[in-house]
């Protein structure tokens, strides 16, 4: 396996000629900022430069270079596998009702016998995660493993694009899948949140939509909560994330954050579903556990390999609560996995992974990351 990291930015040039690995074998990952869809003339010349390749993409909350986190640029790795194969699918997802017949697309697309991994990117805004995984899985068997993200647009919540081949596009989940018994993929999902306050009970919700808990209005008692950060929803709703589990004897925890508010309903929008029922309990950040629960993802995405790829994506929930020490958390597992391992990701609105192993979960507020190497 060969690979390659490079940049752009929208207010210069590469930072790199590019390299000479164009393959029907080569991985080429982008993430960037929003604004280039006003600006896709170097997607162009990526597709120019690597015209047998597999490219895939997707805008950001901000972009993961090595140990840096940037705006405004391209984050860029080329990943010449020697033994693997690749084929990339998608899928349209114009509404959250879709989420699940696009997991399911992918999925058939992608589905033969030697198929090992996905890394699939979805729009941000139009899709329920947790129905996207689940596609997924109702075809996959559970010895695919499963990585990926959401789409960002910064703090914004207006639109995100995914990347296919050298076309942006709204509305799309794109994928690739690995296949074959030489590539080794690495995995790992860490938090690091403190919970606070009472754990009311979900009493309305519909899919990603979560309208009362203990029969009070969910975005009436949320505001109270947060008080005058109120008036930034649904970005301030970033820095305060819903715990949920299934009942008071569950110790298995799910993550979800705001993706919009509907005020005519005094209802919460989430990036995945919100099941009636289950037990709801604010979360607040830790900033020493936040790089904490990186450094521990990094030691369970470890690799027997020294060399390889590293795929950061975390949540910009983080980032915003992190502000100036967020490239803390990237430093953080760049320092576990070793100068052998180049690190792209991005800053995401919600994190696709296993939870230790098995079928893949939509998570929040995560630092989830994907290591890939090869072996002869």
């Amino acid at each position: 396996m060969k690979k390659s990291v490079f940049s752009h930015s929208l207010d210069g040039a590469w930072s790199a000629p590019f390299p000479d690995l164009d393959s029907p074998q080569t991985l080429v990952l982008v993430f960037g900022a929003p604004e280039y869809r006003d600006d896709p003339a170097p997607f162009r010349e990526l597709r120019a430069a690597f015209p047998k390749s597999h490219l895939i993409g997707c805008s950001t909350a901000g972009e993961v270079f090595e140990r840096q986190i940037r705006d405004r640029s391209l984050s860029v790795a080329a990943v010449k596998f020697d033994a693997t194969r690749l084929e990339c699918a998608s899928a349209p997802v114009a509404s959250a009702a879709d989420s699940h017949a696009a997991g399911l697309k992918i999925a058939e697309c992608l589905l033969e016998d030697d198929l090992r991994a996905i890394v699939v990117l979805s729009d941000g805004l139009h899709v329920n995660g947790t129905a996207l995984a689940a596609g997924l899985n109702s075809v996959l068997p559970a010895s695919v493993i499963v990585t990926g993200g959401l789409a960002g647009d910064g703090p914004r919540f207006e639109s995100t694009w995914t990347l296919g081949g050298d076309q942006l596009e709204d509305n799309r989940v794109v994928a690739v899948g690995m296949y074959g018994e030489a590539v080794r993929i690495g995995h790992g999902s860490r938090g690091g949140w403190d919970i606070f306050g009472p754990e009311r009970k979900v009493t309305r919700a519909e899919g990603s939509v979560l309208y009362e808990l203990d029969g009070r209005p969910a975005l009436d008692l949320y505001k109270e909560y947060l008080g005058d950060l109120a008036a930034g929803l649904p970005s301030t709703g970033l820095l305060f994330p819903l715990a949920l589990r299934a009942d008071e004897t569950s110790e298995d925890q799910l993550v979800r954050t705001i993706l919009g508010i509907d005020e005519a309903n005094a209802a919460l929008i989430f990036a995945g579903d919100i099941p009636v029922g289950h037990r709801a309990q604010l979360m607040q950040a830790n900033f020493e556990r936040l790089v904490m629960g990186a450094e521990s993802a990094a030691q369970s995405a470890l690799l027997d390999t020294p060399d390889g790829l590293t795929i950061a994506i975390s949540c910009v929930g983080r980032r915003l609560v992190l502000a100036e020490r967020a490239e803390e958390e990237v430093e953080a597992v760049a320092d576990v996995l070793g100068t052998g391992m180049s690190q792209i990701g991005f800053y995401s609105y919600g994190e696709i992974s296993p939870y230790a192993d098995g079928r893949c979960d939509l998570h929040n507020q995560t630092m989830t990351l994907t290591t890939l190497s090869e072996v002869a």
